[in-house]
C-alpha cells in the first residue's frame, strides 16, 4: 500500500506503541533470539557455556542483564574458523547467505557481516523508520556520497531511500569536487555523509570550486559514520554553511541503524526500539541504567537478524537517556547523541577526558577551520595533551591571541592544560568517511 507523504510516521503502530507494550514484545523477541542463538551459533553457546547462562534462565525482563555480553573482539575471534569468513559467528547454511559487507577496521581487524535476503529486508525496513523520520518522501533527490564498497552505509541508505520513494543518485566512485558538481546538475536537496566529509565539502565548495554551499540549495544532509551531528557547535556551523537540516544518525555495521534524529530534533536520538533492544549499562561495572541523564555505555541486541544475531553487544558509545521527544513518538531518547566512546575516554593527569569535549570547543571558535587533530603522549614521565589546529585564511586575530582564547576555552571546559600547535591551512587529513580525531601514544595507560 502506498503512503502518503503526510504520514508522520513510517509504522505508525510501532512507532506510537506505549512503553509497557513495547518492552512485551521486546522481552518475546530477545528470548526467541537467545533461543535461536544458543541453537545454531557456536560463538554464543561458547560465550553462554562458559558464562553457566543457559537460555531457560531468561523468564522475566529483569534476567536480561544476566545474559552475557559480547564485544567485537569475540566475533573476530569466531571468524577465524570454518566457513571462511564467518567461522563459528554464523547460524545458517552458508549457501543461504546473500550479503557481504565488513566493519571499516579502523579499531583492527575488519569482522565480516553476513546476512540472508530476509535479514537484508530487515535492514531495508529499520533504515526506512529512520528516513521518514526525518522527512524524506517521493519528491526528494537523495545523493549518496561514499563509496559503493564492502562497507555497509552506502548501500543501507541507497536501498532504504529507494523504499521510502525517493530518486537516489549513487556518487560514491566520483571525487570532492565531481559530487559537488553533480549535485549542482541534477539538483539533489538530501546528501549523506560523515560530519568530517561535509566540513571537507564545505572547504572544497568555498576554496575550489569558488562557490557557496547555500548555492547548492541542499535541504538535508544526514550524518553517521562518527559522532558529531549532535554536537551544538557542529551541528549549527553545518546548518549555517549549507542552510539545510542536519540530522543525526547512529548504526554499526553488526548491528544495524539503532538511533536516530527525527524532524523535532529533540536534542538526541530516538532509539529504534521496534528493531533493537537498546540498553544502558553502567562503564565500569556493567548494571542497568534506567535513571535520566546518567552516562552509560550502549548495549544493543538486533531483533529479527538470524544469519549472524548480535545479542547484548557492546557497541562501546556513551550516551543518557532523556525526556520524550514532542514528534509523538514513544521510542525512548538518547540525550545528546553519542557522548563518544568508552575505549576513548581515559584519566589525564588524574582528570577524566572525553575528547569529544575538544570537538566543541575548535567547532564553536570561528577563527579555526573545522578539522583538527589530538593526541596525548609521554615525555619525561609527564602526560602532554597536544591538539592540532588549523586557522581560517583570513582571520585577522592574530594566533598568540587565538591560542590564548582556545588554552582558556579547552581548561574550563576540560580542566585540562592542552599543548597547541597551529598547522598550515589544509594539512591536516581531510576524511573520505569517517576520521579518528584522538590517537592515546602513552604506554601505560
Amino acid at each position: 500500500m502506498q503512503k502518503k507523504e503526510t504520514e508522520r510516521y513510517w509504522n505508525p503502530f510501532l512507532e506510537t506503541l506505549s512503553p509497557q507494550e513495547m518492552k512485551r514484545i521486546q522481552f518475546k523477541k530477545f528470548k526467541r533470539m537467545v533461543e535461536w542463538a544458543y541453537l545454531n551459533s557456536k560463538l554464543y553457546r561458547r560465550l553462554y557455556d562458559a558464562a553457566g547462562f543457559k537460555p531457560g534462565d531468561l523468564k522475566r525482563w529483569e534476567d536480561i542483564p544476566n545474559v552475557p555480553i559480547v564485544q567485537k573482539e569475540d566475533y573476530r575471534r569466531a571468524q577465524a574458523r570454518e566457513p571462511w569468513p564467518y567461522g563459528d559467528s554464523l547460524s545458517v547454511p552458508l549457501d543461504e547467505i546473500t550479503e557481504y559487507h565488513q566493519t571499516s577496521g579502523t579499531t583492527g581487524q575488519p569482522v565480516y557481516q553476513a546476512d540472508t535476503w530476509q535479514d537484508w529486508e530487515w535492514w531495508t525496513e529499520m533504515w526506512a523508520y529512520m528516513l521518514w523520520a526525518q522527512g524524506l518522501r517521493k519528491s526528494d533527490r537523495v545523493f549518496i556520497l561514499s563509496g559503493y564498497n564492502v562497507n555497509m552505509s552506502s548501500w543501507a541508505s541507497h536501498y532504504a531511500s529507494e523504499k521510502v520513494g525517493c530518486e537516489v543518485i549513487p556518487g560514491g566512485i566520483l571525487n570532492t569536487e565531481e559530487r559537488l558538481l553533480k549535485i549542482k546538475e541534477l539538483r539533489a536537496n538530501v546528501i549523506m555523509a560523515s560530519p568530517s566529509y561535509v566540513f571537507r565539502m564545505e572547504d572544497t565548495c568555498k576554496n575550489k570550486l569558488h562557490m557557496d554551499p547555500r548555492e547548492l540549495k541542499i535541504e538535508k544532509i544526514l550524518c553517521t559514520g562518527e559522532p558529531g551531528a549532535n554536537v551544538p557547535s557542529t551541528k549549527r556551523q553545518i546548518e549555517e554553511a549549507w542552510g539545510a537540516k542536519v540530522y543525526d544518525n547512529a548504526m554499526a555495521t553488526e548491528v544495524g541503524g539503532w538511533g536516530f534524529e527525527c524532524t523535532s530534533q529533540p536534542g538526541g536520538l530516538h532509539a529504534n526500539e521496534a528493531f533493537f533492544l537498546i540498553e544502558l549499562v553502567d562503564i565500569d561495572r556493567g548494571y542497568p541504567i534506567q535513571e535520566l541523564h546518567i552516562p552509560g555505555k550502549i548495549v544493543v541486541t538486533t531483533f529479527d537478524r538470524y544469519a549472524q544475531p548480535c545479542i547484548r553487544f557492546d557497541t562501546k558509545d556513551i550516551s543518557m537517556w532523556g525526556k520524550p521527544c514532542q514528534c509523538g513518538r514513544t521510542f525512548r531518547i538518547l540525550k545528546g547523541g553519542i557522548h563518544g566512546r568508552a575505549d576513548e575516554i581515559t584519566k589525564i593527569k588524574g582528570v577524566l577526558f572525553n575528547p569529544l569535549t575538544v570537538e566543541e570547543v575548535v567547532l564553536g571558535t570561528q577563527e579555526l577551520a573545522d578539522d583538527y587533530f589530538l593526541e596525548v603522549k609521554e615525555e619525561d614521565s609527564a602526560e602532554i595533551l597536544v591538539l592540532k589546529v588549523e586557522k581560517r585564511p583570513g582571520v585577522c586575530l592574530d594566533t598568540k591571541t587565538l591560542e590564548r582564547n582556545l588554552a582558556r576555552q579547552l581548561r574550563l571546559k576540560t580542566n585540562l592544560t592542552f599543548q597547541i600547535e597551529f598547522q598550515e591551512y589544509g594539512t591536516l587529513l581531510r576524511p573520505e568517511v569517517k576520521i579518528q580525531r584522538f590517537r592515546d601514544m602513552r604506554v601505560n595507560k
